[in-house]
């Protein structure tokens, strides 16, 4: 019995493989570039979702989420399997207000409850885009999270950063080196 639970974890932890993302200049889907400070771990493997999924501190603590040329029409979120949650997609003809409530449809699949702090014009990428802030209260925990995210439409396809963390302790540990890297991303045309 203990060779078959062994076995089993083995299997499993072979499905998610972990890239560790140096500091400096990092292409992110061939098209974003950013400048990372410190070391990130890039998340890869089923159930992961359409996103690059980055974390500093490991998935359950902070995550940061990158959409890289989303086209019209793609969910951006991993399809749930029983066909009971909301899919959201994403249209082209979409304004900062409803990419925001997008993630927000995103990030209350579970039932977990979103507010939206702040939503300001930014660039992104050299283009003209949009910054927001956020908090979730996590349903699984009742933990809440601050989050940040940051966007922009380009010819009809989405760019977007997210990062969502711990409010106690872990977002701020992490919330200048996000910002950086949404000031230093920049679109490979």
């Amino acid at each position: 019995m203990r060779i078959l639970i062994v076995a089993l974890v083995a299997a499993l932890a072979g499905c998610t493989t972990v890239a560790k993302m140096e500091s400096g200049e990092q292409t992110v889907g061939e098209r974003l570039v950013v400048h990372l400070e410190g070391a990130w771990n890039h998340i890869t493997g089923p159930g992961i979702g359409p996103a690059h999924t980055w974390t500093m501190e490991g998935l359950p603590i902070d995550q940061l989420r990158i959409y890289v040329g989303v086209k019209d029409g793609e969910t951006v979120h991993q399809p749930g399997s029983s066909g009971k949650l909301k899919n959201f997609s994403f249209r082209a003809n979409m304004q900062a207000e409803d990419v925001v409530a997008m993630f927000e449809g995103v990030l209350t699949r579970d039932g977990s409850v979103f507010k939206l702090v702040k939503l300001e014009p930014m660039s992104f990428a050299g283009q003209k885009g949009f910054r927001f802030e956020f908090s979730v209260i996590r349903k699984v925990d009742s933990v809440q999270l601050s989050g940040v995210g940051y966007g922009t439409v380009v010819k009809g396809e989405l760019y977007a950063m997210l990062y969502a963390a711990p409010q106690l302790g872990f977002f701020a540990r992490h919330q200048r080196s996000v910002d950086q890297m949404a000031r230093s991303a920049k679109l490979k045309m």
